[in-house]
């Protein structure tokens, strides 16, 4: 598979399933050229619904639609979704038990330079306090399309937030592994663990394959289901390893390192270091350059090893 955006393939697995299912509804808010619906919309006009900008309307809208038995998908920049519609998201999917699938897209620092306002770095911290919602960061185009298949049916609400550029594969097949709630370890070591979420699995894989180099072999794990996480794994890896360093497009408040912390500190307390975007408006540039700013690359990420293991 050629490296595409996951909103990408997100929306052409979709496309592909709605043909043969009536049922599945895309719903977005003046979005579908950034959430890549414009095929989806011309080709099923009568399972599109496009509200403006209105994500608050859009939440209800599919939350209404979900009460009718459809298979709901409520698509959009994950900057507005994770902010505007939090009351929504709350009241009538969560707490009426709605399954819509939230598709938050270009999540994280995707919109670069455009600034705070654009930015989603913490989606994660939000949605995971909100009863019955699953939360997912698939990190390849192979991850985003066995998910996509898998929330037809998922008997939940769900949030899902993916980039905006294309990445580079971490899976090299359509059958990789994937279970809700149960993280992917992708390289096995006794002496640290890595424990990433989306966009930054690609990272430590890259990070775990140069330490190997160096004689340390680190555990590697995708943990792209935030929420239920993987607490099983997480001990298991507290035990074996007995250090854990977290990495994440998003705040160290709140999200993947914060969910790790609480885990291990409750039953079984071991050095964690989480590596994320601190506790600021972070300043304009491209993705790339704000995750080499922050310290999200293979060689911070190194640096961040070794010194724990001193």
């Amino acid at each position: 598979m050629a490296e595409k955006p996951c909103r990408q393939i997100f929306t052409e697995t979709l496309l592909d399933l709605a043909r043969n299912n009536r049922d599945i509804i895309a719903v977005t808010t003046d979005a579908r050229g950034s959430v890549t619906l414009t095929d989806f919309a011309k080709e099923l006009p009568e399972q599109f619904v496009e509200l403006g900008i209105a994500e608050q309307n859009a939440i209800s809208v599919g939350a209404g639609l979900a009460s009718c038995n459809k298979k709901v998908f409520v698509c959009g920049p994950a900057c507005f979704y994770s902010a505007r519609s939090v009351e929504q998201i709350k009241l009538d999917v969560a707490y009426t038990g709605n399954d819509i699938k939230i598709i938050g897209v270009s999540g994280g620092v995707s919109y670069g330079i455009l600034g705070g306002s654009h930015h989603s770095l913490n989606d994660i911290a939000i949605m995971r306090t909100i009863p019955g919602l699953t939360v997912i960061l698939p990190c390849d185009n192979y991850q985003t399309q066995t998910l996509t298949r898998l929330l037809i049916d998922y008997p939940h609400p769900v949030y899902v937030r993916m980039g905006r550029a294309p990445v580079p594969a971490v899976y090299e097949k359509e059958d990789a592994p994937f279970r809700i709630g149960k993280g992917n370890i992708l390289m096995d070591g006794k002496d640290i663990t890595i424990i990433g979420t989306g966009q930054t699995v690609f990272h430590i894989l890259e990070t775990g394959q140069a330490l190997q180099k160096k004689g340390i072999r680190a555990r590697i794990i995708d943990m792209h289901t935030v929420k239920p996480i993987d607490t099983e794994l997480i001990l298991k890896s507290a035990r074996e390893t007995g250090k854990i360093i977290t990495v994440e497009e998003h705040s160290r408040l709140g999200g993947l390192g914060s969910s790790v912390a609480e885990i291990i500190s409750q039953s079984y307390p071991v050095p964690v270091r989480i590596l994320g975007f601190p506790d600021e408006f972070v300043v304009h540039g491209s993705s790339s350059e704000l995750f080499h700013h922050y310290g999200l690359t293979k060689e911070n990420i190194i640096l961040a090893v070794t010194e724990m293991l001193k």
